[in-house]
């Protein structure tokens, strides 16, 4: 079987599955990305953590996908010779209060099949891992690793090249109309007829469902996660990983630190509502985006539900002193000027309802001929490989 298929976004989910289908001989592949570069948002701007598996629902699309990817993208790295580092994770409950959902994280974990995950009730166990730590108990799981995910796309594109395929760089997708069987789609700059297209646009996966008349829900809610650099002469303060127990109303993971895979220590992200659907930085507003948003029906029902939240990651955001305050809670020897300057944000692709619910699990959507994935945030590079094995079999191909 050869077909034309088009694939929209450049991102790793879309690279991926460019590579799937190009290794499979499954058709001529061309991928469209916007920007003059992959890997240029999502991708491009997360703190790089291969992801074990410990929060997803067992039996979610998040936990299944995630654990085939972290051994493909482990395998990947191997293969090509790209970094990969098992620095490990501690999920921390700082005092007793935090205790009940720690036991959840442990026992989705144990589901999900972290490999060698420990529970740790001893002060001593814990600072034997991470010296400066405070906390009553944690969850360690050793192999959870950092990588490049842009040096992966990079990579994988290489891959997709060697093929045949063509990724075209600088073309972004203003139409698509079903012609038949057939997808005609037409960028600023050409245009083009596809057997099938994929669409994995990630903040703009909702702009791309509504040209072939998909559901306008769920809706994109960008949510901004910035990060603070540690001062490179404090990194002792942190070996690999130390994340809070995070709050299970909220599919954010709360801040935290991550030893990189260059060596870098970032503490965050936190999650505050963006102004744009690419807005890294407060004074990126479009007033298009927020007022889409705006007038969402869910829109009212979220703020009712989640303010008090808004209110204060909000705050953290503007206020150095409390942002400082939520990370000195894991290491108490942390100093404000510890913290010496904010790094490149990143924009998470947040699905939501008309309900006003945020989607937790990933999300597909099919009108004929063109799939669409409308929920892909985290653990979505890291589930990368494994999600487009999952799309191609479960969608695109179902009935070959």
């Amino acid at each position: 079987m050869s077909e034309r298929i088009g694939i929209i976004g450049g991102g790793i989910v879309g690279i991926a599955l460019a590579r799937a289908l190009v290794r499979r001989g499954l058709g001529e592949v061309t991928v469209f990305e916007k920007e003059g570069r992959l890997a240029a948002h999502q991708t491009g701007h997360n703190s790089g953590v291969v992801h074990a598996g410990l929060y997803y629902k067992p039996g979610s699309l998040k936990a299944q996908l995630c654990v085939a990817g972290r051994d493909a993208i482990r395998d990947f790295c191997q293969e090509k010779g790209l970094p990969y580092r098992e620095v490990g994770k501690l999920v921390v409950a700082v005092d007793e209060s935090e205790l009940a959902a720690l036991a959840d994280i442990e026992q989705r974990a144990r589901a999900n099949g972290v490999p060698d995950l420990v529970r740790i009730d001893d002060a001593a166990h814990l600072r034997s891992l991470e010296p400066h730590v405070a906390g009553v108990a944690a969850v360690h799981s050793p192999h959870t690793a950092v990588v490049d995910y842009a040096a992966i796309t990079d990579a994988m594109a290489d891959d997709v090249r060697a093929a045949g395929g063509a990724i075209l760089l600088g073309e972004e997708v203003v139409a698509m109309q079903l012609e038949g069987a057939a997808v005609r789609v037409r960028t600023q700059l050409s245009e083009h007829v596809f057997d099938r297209v994929i669409a994995c646009a990630g903040l703009h996966s909702d702009v791309v469902a509504r040209l072939v008349g998909a559901d306008p829900s769920p809706k994109i809610l960008p949510f901004r996660g910035e990060y603070w650099s540690l001062n490179p002469d404090r990194n002792g303060l942190v070996t690999g990983m130390i994340y809070p127990v995070p709050d299970p109303r909220f599919p954010f993971l709360g801040v935290h630190f991550t030893r990189g895979v260059y060596d870098d220590i970032h503490v965050g992200p936190n999650a505050v509502p963006a102004l744009a659907r690419e807005g890294y930085r407060w004074l990126t507003v479009s007033p298009k985006d927020t007022w889409d948003s705006l007038r969402w029906p869910g829109a009212g029902a979220l703020a009712k539900q989640h303010w008090r939240m808004g209110v204060d990651e909000i705050s953290g955001s503007l206020l150095k002193p409390l942002y400082y305050r939520k990370a000195r809670r894991f290491i108490p020897e942390l100093r404000m000027s510890d913290l010496t300057a904010k790094t490149a944000a990143g924009v998470r692709a947040q699905a939501w309802g008309r309900d006003g619910a945020l989607l937790d699990d990933f999300d597909v959507d099919q009108v004929g001929p063109v799939t669409l994935l409308r929920n892909a945030p985290s653990p979505a590079a890291t589930s990368s490989m494994a999600i487009a094995d999952y799309v191609i079999d479960r969608y695109v191909y179902a009935q070959a």
